[in-house]
């Protein structure tokens, strides 16, 4: 899919069909045959609208006959069936001379989505510079936002894990470790490519667009710390919970265990009285309180054997 946008000095921002110079071009999975057309109409090399294409390449940068490349690794959020999952693609950003701008990604995010319905305060299209680093601010933003997500997912995954006796809170913690692994891995890989477009040269930064680098700089590493802190609590809370399910599970066939000994005991009663032989207390010569006699005998049994798997804590 092919999208071009375009802004005026006045910041008026519109989509449109025509490439011209100063515009944004956004690809979001883009055919061979679209990435043909860009590629001719750019003259750029095709490979650099298919490397962000590829979900296992790593953050860089790279500058080549006046064409800037940067590749990125941004958040998503995926939903399937009934699990939801973090994970993290390459996001590329290509600056053709003082032309254009294209971003080249997988799939549709709230990211570019928040560029293309025009809600980011100072984003014009062809201030190129700034819009790189707007979205490098952007990114950092939601990695800190995906970020308290799974945290407040983890705390509700512990709410249900202290009487849970299944292994889905587990597999849910296990998925939330993973994301915050792949999160951790991506925050360092686009802490290096902010360094290197600072060290480089390659962008000319203004004041205002220095200030910009260094907030994007700031969330970056904060979106580090709280990845590598989430990560620790996790990997100590599926040991400790792992240990609490089994605990779970033990309290229960404890419980299951004492009500079978203090149901068996009217069993093994009426058992004995049951029996074809002779019987004390003139039981088997029609005397009028046997039953009575024997259902007291069964309480009375019952009875004491509750009491002391009570007082061993049993139930």
């Amino acid at each position: 899919m092919i999208k071009i946008y375009n802004s005026d000095l006045s910041g008026k921002f519109f989509e449109t069909d025509t490439i011209t110079r100063g515009c944004w071009i956004n690809l979001i999975d883009p055919t061979e045959s679209e990435i043909q057309l860009i590629s001719e109409k750019l003259g750029i090399e095709s490979d650099y609208i298919r490397d962000p294409l590829d979900e296992e390449e790593k953050s860089r940068i790279e500058k080549e006959d006046g064409t800037l490349l940067i590749i990125v690794d941004i958040p998503v959020f995926n939903t399937v069936e009934e699990t939801s999952t973090f994970d993290t693609i390459p996001l590329g950003m290509i600056v053709v001379g003082d032309n254009y701008f294209v971003t080249v990604c997988l799939k549709e995010n709230p990211i570019i989505n928040d560029f293309a319905n025009n809600r980011v305060k100072g984003f014009f299209t062809f201030k190129k510079t700034r819009f790189i680093l707007q979205l490098l601010y952007r990114i950092a933003v939601y990695y800190l936002r995906y970020l308290k997500q799974i945290n407040r997912k983890t705390d509700q995954i512990e709410r249900r894990l202290h009487k849970s006796m299944k292994n889905q809170e587990l597999f849910s913690l296990l998925s939330l470790e993973k994301s915050l692994v792949y999160f951790t891995t991506s925050l360092r890989s686009n802490e290096i490519v902010m360094e290197k477009l600072l060290k480089s040269g390659w962008l000319k930064l203004y004041p205002e667009d220095e200030d910009i680098m260094e907030d994007a700089i700031i969330e970056n590493k904060q979106a580090i710390e709280m990845a590598h802190i989430y990560s620790n609590i996790l990997s100590g809370m599926m040991d400790a919970f792992a240990s609490v399910i089994s605990n779970n599970l033990n309290i229960v066939m404890k419980f299951l265990t004492s009500v079978t000994i203090v149901l068996s005991i009217p069993t093994m009663v009426a058992s004995f009285f049951g029996m074809n032989v002779r019987l004390p207390f003139g039981f088997d010569t029609g005397n009028p309180y046997a039953f009575s006699l024997i259902i007291l005998i069964s309480l009375g049994g019952t009875f004491f054997a509750t009491l002391l798997l009570a007082k061993r804590r049993m139930f």
